[in-house]
């Protein structure tokens, strides 16, 4: 179950500088793909903005040569609210998080947006790049979070809707990453684009499950990880390899399916792609129990190479597995042996994780 060696795309999403990314034109071309607009500024020694996206410069009006080298200041649009006079320039820099909704005029036309800034560490912990995500309103003058705020009765109803909006968002993406894949000549890239495309999908899942949810604000892990199994299936299976499910029916929160969903992800997708090289088949198992608060990934295979560890440190996985750690309050314990396979697992703390 070990891990691919770092392909090209892999190294652009774990550059500790966000800036060697951004001079990538294969990363550009996947976040001109993104449909949320996106925008990125260095903060030393002076803040400018060293990248636009293309939804951006729509929403904005403006084009990069425009945008890019300039401070937030010079950009256009107001505040939406009636009590507020502030410019999104200078919103940008001051509030974090959501920092409201704000009128853009292209010609004789308004458009709301809904906007957030958030601040990028690097290594260090030190303050490096910001960055800024717009996303237009569902209707002219109104923010779907201010209407949210506003009307508390139709919260279900939007909360559902905007769920609908991100699923699809992400399922387009994901097919967007898979197409590329296909037309790209280097092995190691394609399937760093393909590891990329389970990863986004494994979070479209997760929008549908809140989705299915209704108005209860927790997640089956249960039916969670039996819907990213069959789409690992789907991508990568080989015949003669078969996989055991069982899996109870856990309520827990967001918090904790997501981080639990990604590794899954990648556990799964590491044994179907490297556990049994060599071999006709075997078997994957994945066992989800309430009762212990446990979840386990396991295979037959051929066990990790001698040396190697999982997660390989600096990898987006494990980055993954950190946010599974630190969220849920989880430990994984990986245990590997020559000819007889892998088994990981995630042990939980019931009680943080349980539902309300």
């Amino acid at each position: 179950m070990s891990e691919d060696p770092p392909s090209s795309i892999e190294q652009i999403l774990d550059a500790p500088d966000l800036a060697v990314a951004l001079e990538s034109d294969l990363f550009k071309q996947f976040l001109d793909q993104v449909p949320v607009a996106i925008a990125v500024s260095k903060l030393s020694p002076s803040e400018c903005i060293v990248y636009a996206n293309l939804q951006f410069e729509r929403l904005i009006g403006q084009d990069s040569a425009t945008i890019v080298g300039g401070p937030w200041d010079r950009l256009p649009g107001e505040s939406a609210a009636p009590d507020d006079a502030r410019a999104m320039g200078h919103v940008i820099t001051e509030d974090r998080d959501y920092i409201g909704a704000f009128s853009l005029t292209h010609g004789e036309e308004a458009v709301t947006v809904d906007a957030w800034s958030n601040i990028i560490e690097d290594d260090d912990g030190q303050p490096a790049f910001r960055l800024v995500a717009l996303v237009e309103a569902l209707a002219p003058g109104a923010s779907v979070l201010d209407a949210l705020q506003e009307r508390v009765q139709e919260k279900d109803m939007q909360l559902k809707e905007l769920q609908h909006r991100v699923k699809n968002n992400l399922q387009m993406i994901t097919a967007l990453i898979r197409i590329e894949a296909r037309g790209v000549a280097d092995h190691t890239i394609s399937e760093g684009f393909d590891r990329l495309a389970g990863r986004v999908e494994a979070l479209g899942l997760l929008y549908r499950s809140l989705g299915d949810a209704a108005a209860h604000e927790v997640v089956d892990l249960g039916i969670y990880l039996a819907e990213i199994a069959s789409a690992v299936m789907r991508a990568h299976a080989v015949e003669g390899i078969h996989l055991d499910l069982q899996l109870d029916t856990w309520p827990v929160a967001l918090d904790v399916a997501m981080p639990a969903g990604l590794v899954v992800n990648e556990l799964l997708t590491n044994a179907l792609k490297h556990a049994f090289v060599g071999r006709e088949g075997g078997t994957i198992s994945l066992h989800c129990s309430q009762a212990d608060c446990r979840v386990t990934v396991a295979d037959d295979g051929v066990g990790l190479p001698q040396g190697a560890v999982w997660p390989t440190p600096g990898k987006l996985s494990s980055l993954i597995v950190r946010s599974l750690v630190q969220n849920a309050k989880a430990s994984i314990d990986v245990q590997s042996t020559p000819d007889e396979g892998v088994r990981v697992t995630i042990q939980f703390n019931c009680e943080p994780i349980a539902a309300a």
